[in-house]
């Protein structure tokens, strides 16, 4: 869940240590469905770029699960820049001023074509190191960006330094990304949407980009056995629900998708289902705003408007980038199909692919969205707003007794371990602790506490990233990850000992295979994450904040979103 798509615009070519070589552009030959696919060679790394992997979604299909290629595609150029799906920037309902302003000019059809966004976009990135063979057998790490369910591409995440590091760490990947529906495009709630059957369209985007994985990797010299599902926040919340669906089913064609799952900032989210009240409320708002009201079929009327009227009807409901924060509009909910019960309650079943998996956050997950409360000055408005923003389902009571866990903002406030400073509104450090814990931070822990007991075979590791730590007013904040570790823009210990956890893990299942690097215990092992510093890793036991975290547990149906 970003903050801001420009934190994230950051060229890759800065991060990658590779020298430039000129070769012949490279050309592969994909199976299915079959394509002639030209690629383009920089700094040793070959890059497939833009490549469908479903139909369009527009027309009939807007609203729809996506629908696989049957048919050739013949030439594709993979060397230009993929098209984004339509973003979600900010609400453009006019009580949110002045961002609705800016969030109109960026919906209108000419920002929409110099932000290259459309609804014809669902295409899949392949990138790999110079010069490798079909018969390679590579691991491949397929990565699913953030953004909250609101924004993002695939175009704002180019591999190439990763590809070029773990050549050069001597476990050359495969890297991969695939572009999904986002915002009302992909997942928009309402009883309607439940009984058309199409809801969580991204998560379902997602899926059919790891078939199309499964189908043509092998062509590009991946390993189709060896992949590795990689996200970060709502792309580390979508690596857990692939682990979700269908109640833990990953197969295809009788072969799991993915073997390991990696999740940076974001795991369970609880979730009530698509047809809840406040799912139903944002439906019924987008078709208010889409003209639609007088419909006999409001879905149908939806998926016949023109793009920009459903790109502004679907952007009028509050959004990340506000005074909601991450209460997201848009976000996975129970289906009975694809999700067929809130998150929580499918791991407590242990339905979920028995996968190894990396999971861990940011030190101060909340405060990038605590900028967007300055309002709130007293804990009684801090307990006003968690309960008429966020949580449906809990009583006052119980939101008095979470709010009461954070005694007080010195002890307990994010930034963390800064004391008294950085306080930059009178309840920015409770809030900040509040919503990266509820959001981030303890569901993680819950998730690990109870996976551990339903599946205690399955081994997992867990982090948390200090290596910000001292930055005013953000500390260690959410999204920082992608700078330090994705592009890896500071050449750091911090980024190259996560690369070489992360490229040992894709290699081995085991972070600490093939490498020098500290232990990385297993989380089941004591319940302790390494810490992962700018100049130092250390070790951290995962107990901090123990009262909040107990009430988490015991009252994680109450809090569902």
């Amino acid at each position: 869940m970003k903050i801001t798509a420009a934190l994230f615009l950051v060229p890759w070519a800065l991060a990658s240590p590779a020298p430039l070589e000129k070769r012949a552009n490279p050309t592969v030959v994909a199976p299915s469905p079959q394509a002639t696919v030209a690629g383009v060679n920089l700094l040793n790394v070959e890059s497939f770029k833009g490549i469908p992997y479903a139909q369009p979604p527009i027309g009939q299909l807007r609203l729809k699960p996506p629908q696989p290629l049957t048919f050739p595609l013949g030439k594709v150029d993979g060397t230009g820049i993929p098209k984004s799906c339509p973003q979600f920037f900010f609400s453009i309902d006019k009580q949110n001023i002045p961002t609705n302003v800016l969030g109109t000019i960026l919906n209108l059809p000419l920002l929409q074509t110099v932000t290259n966004a459309g609804e014809d976009c669902l295409t899949i990135n392949v990138q790999r190191p110079a010069g490798t063979k079909a018969n390679a057998k590579l691991p491949v790490l397929f990565w699913i960006f953030g953004g909250g369910f609101e924004l993002g591409s695939t175009a704002m995440y180019d591999g190439t330094s990763l590809v070029a590091d773990s050549v050069a760490q001597g476990k050359p990947i495969i890297f991969v990304a695939v572009n999904y529906r986002v915002g009302g495009f992909g997942f928009m709630p309402g009883k309607e949407i439940l009984a058309d059957g199409s809801a969580n369209l991204g998560l379902l985007d997602q899926r059919l980009g790891l078939q199309w994985v499964a189908d043509n990797i092998a062509a590009f010299g991946g390993d189709p056995d060896k992949v590795t599902i990689w996200g970060e926040s709502a792309g580390a919340i979508s690596v857990m629900d692939q682990m979700l669906l269908y109640d833990g089913d990953n197969s295809y064609k009788g072969k799991p998708l993915f073997r390991g799952g990696i999740m940076n900032s974001g795991s369970v989210v609880p979730a009530d289902p698509v047809d809840c009240p406040k799912g139903q409320a944002i439906y019924d708002r987008v078709v208010e705003a889409a003209g639609c009201s007088g419909s006999s079929n409001t879905l149908a009327c939806l998926r016949a408007v023109d793009y920009t009227t459903f790109l502004n009807a679907a952007n009028t409901v509050p959004g990340l980038l506000s005074y909601f924060t991450v209460n997201l509009s848009y976000l996975p909910r129970p289906d009975g199909k694809a999700i067929t019960a809130s998150p929580d309650a499918l791991v407590k079943a242990g339905k979920y692919a028995k996968v190894p998996f990396i999971v861990g956050d940011q030190e101060d997950e909340g405060t990038l969205f605590g900028l967007f409360t300055p309002n709130l000055t007293t804990t009684t408005e801090v307990k006003t707003y968690l309960n008429t923003i966020f949580f449906n389902n809990a009583s006052p009571a119980q939101i008095d007794t979470l709010v009461s866990t954070y005694q007080t903002t010195s002890l307990d406030g994010s930034p963390f371990r800064t004391g008294l400073l950085n306080n930059f509104y009178p309840q920015f450090k409770r809030i900040s602790a509040l919503l990266g814990d509820l959001t981030f931070t303890l569901t993680r822990r819950v998730f690990l506490e109870t996976a551990d007991q339903v599946n205690p075979s399955v081994p997992s590791w867990s982090y948390l990233s200090t290596y910000n730590y001292g930055t005013p007013i953000l500390g260690t904040f959410h999204g920082s990850d992608i700078l330090q570790v994705f592009y890896g823009i500071l050449p750091n210990q911090a980024a190259r000992s996560i690369r070489g956890y992360y490229f040992s893990f894709v290699y081995h299942l085991d972070p600490n295979q093939g490498n020098r690097l500290m232990e990385w215990p297993r989380w089941s092992e004591g319940k302790r994450l390494v810490r992962f510093g700018a100049l130092v890793n250390t070790y951290l036991g995962d107990g901090f904040r123990a009262d909040t975290y107990e009430f988490l547990k015991k009252n994680v149906v109450s809090l569902r979103v």
